[in-house]
This record gives structure tokens, C-alpha cells and sequence, in this order.
């Protein structure tokens, strides 16, 4: 059986059974809050459990490092959204140890999208329209540089109202451990 066919047919035993009565809120975040997260697989249950969220607590966002590479992205928009739509009133950005985006070396994975079939040619079209892989494929030195990098990002942007505190965070994708590297609440503006 494909792996399609199994999540199908798991997910029309799920239905049938009303398992999904457990998940169920609305689109408003409880804790009126939205998280720019990596997609890191250990993070997927453990980030809300050492957070206390459950679901419909937060809006979470999921891209490679939590790494904003530009700030009028799909990313950024979807905290826009989450802020001025749907109620968030705060911005969590965390980036955690041992992050797949850490040195990540760009020629390395344009060798590897060559290895897959990508043609030189279409890799010059790309660079011929502005798009530079060193920037679009960017990872970070340590955690804690793409963690403030993204908070800068986000602090800086001319739609993010001067009273949202975003908040920079580093988990530890072992134990769930959270430190606290940018405390939002420093330096914004009051409503």
C-alpha cells in the first residue's frame, strides 16, 4: 500500500468514527498568538506540549529555520494575517539546537538539485531574474543569528503595528527546553 493510500484510508476510519470531535475550535487563536517555527520533524508534537498549547491555542507557522528570507513572503504575510484578521496580538519566532538549516552550504544543495535533474539552464533563468540561491536558500551560523534575524524582520516590517511584541526563542528539540533570547516586550510602543 502507498503511503497515500494508507493516510486515505486511515483518515476515512478517522471521519467515520468522529475522532476529529476532539479538535474541533475556530480559526481564532485562544492565546492570541502566532509562531514562526521550523519544520523540523522533532518539533511537531514536542513544540506545543512544552508550550502548554493545545489545539486553536496559536497559529503556527512552519518554513526551513524559521528563517524569513524576505519580508513580503507567504511567511510574513500569514503573520500579517494572524494579526490583523484573526486576533494574534503577539510573535513568537523559535528556532531550535541542531537546526538542518545550520551552515547549510548552498552550492552543495544546488549540486543535488542538479543531481535530480534541474538543468543548468533553468538554474540561469532563476539567477537571470534577481533570485540569488545564496540568498534564497540562506541558513545561519548558529541558532540564535537566524532566530534574530527573523525577529528583526518581522520587528522592522512597515505593516507590523509598533505595539505587537515578537519574541525570540530557542528550543532544545530533545527536551522541549525554551530559552528566552529576545524578550519582545523590551522597546515596543504601547497601544
Amino acid at each position: 500500500m502507498s503511503m497515500i493510500q494508507s493516510i486515505m484510508e486511515f483518515n476515512k476510519e478517522f471521519v467515520e468514527k468522529k475522532e476529529y470531535e476532539a479538535y474541533l475550535t475556530d480559526k481564532f487563536p485562544d492565546k492570541k498568538m502566532v509562531i514562526l517555527t521550523c519544520m523540523d520533524t522533532r518539533l511537531v508534537e514536542l513544540l506545543p506540549k512544552a508550550m502548554n498549547l493545545r489545539n486553536g491555542d496559536a497559529k503556527i507557522i512552519k518554513i526551513a529555520g524559521a528563517i524569513l528570507t524576505q519580508p513580503f513572503g507567504s511567511a510574513m504575510r500569514s503573520i500579517l494575517i494572524a494579526i490583523y484578521e484573526l486576533g494574534a496580538s503577539e510573535v513568537l519566532v523559535i528556532g531550535h539546537h541542531g537546526c538542518g538549516m545550520m551552515k547549510v552550504d548552498t552550492n552543495a544543495v544546488v549540486e543535488k538539485m542538479k543531481e535530480n535533474g534541474i538543468s543548468e539552464t533553468v538554474l540561469d533563468t532563476i539567477a537571470n531574474s534577481g533570485i540569488r540561491m545564496e540568498r534564497f536558500l540562506r541558513g545561519f551560523e548558529c541558532v540564535e543569528e537566524g532566530v534574530s534575524h527573523s525577529v528583526e524582520v518581522i520587528r522592522k516590517h512597515p505593516l507590523l503595528p509598533a505595539h505587537i511584541p515578537v519574541h525570540g526563542l530557542v528550543m532544545d528539540p530533545e527536551t522541549g527546553k525554551l530559552d528566552l533570547i529576545i524578550d519582545g516586550y523590551d522597546g515596543i510602543k504601547t497601544k
